[in-house]
Order: structure tokens, then sequence, then C-alpha cells
């Protein structure tokens, strides 16, 4: 016959259940309260990781080593400029 004692075996897991859920209740106070201190990031405006990109072409990064001389960054009223031009022409 088994020697088992139900009701201590039921009193142990219980308190291990209320260990369990109170360092549950522990953790999630603490993460609260990391969250709450935590310092916000920048605003949602721009993402992290593609700040600072500029759009459109790129420098070539081996033309010093090929010899090859990059053309000047244009500004955006040149650009217009030429383009008025070549439409005028046309």
């Amino acid at each position: 016959m088994a020697n088992t004692r139900p009701s201590v075996n039921k009193r142990r897991k219980e308190a291990n259940r209320r260990e369990k859920k109170a360092a549950k209740a522990e953790k999630r106070a603490q993460r609260s309260a990391e969250k709450a201190a935590r310092v916000p990031g920048p605003s949602g405006d721009e993402d992290p990781d593609i700040a600072g990109i500029v759009p459109g072409p790129q420098a070539l990064p081996w033309a010093e080593f090929a010899g090859i001389e990059p053309e000047p960054e244009k500004d955006e009223d040149e650009e217009a400029q030429e383009e008025g031009e070549e439409n005028a022409s046309s």
C-alpha cells in the first residue's frame, strides 16, 4: 500500500504556487517601475536606423582609387534651373 500523505503534498504544492505568484507579482512591479523611470526615446518622426541618410545618388566610394572625379553636388535651385533650360530648348 502506498504511504502517501495527500494533504501534506497538497499544502506543499499550494505554498509553491503562492511563492511563484508572489515572485511574478514582484517582477511585474519592478518592470513597471523601470518602464516608468525609463527616459523616452527620440520622437517617432524619424527611424533612428536611417537617421541622416540622404535619398538620391550617393558618392562613389571607390572613385578616389580609380581616379574618377566625383561630380559636385548641385543645389535644388540649380537643378530646377537646368530642368527649366532643358524644357525651354525642347
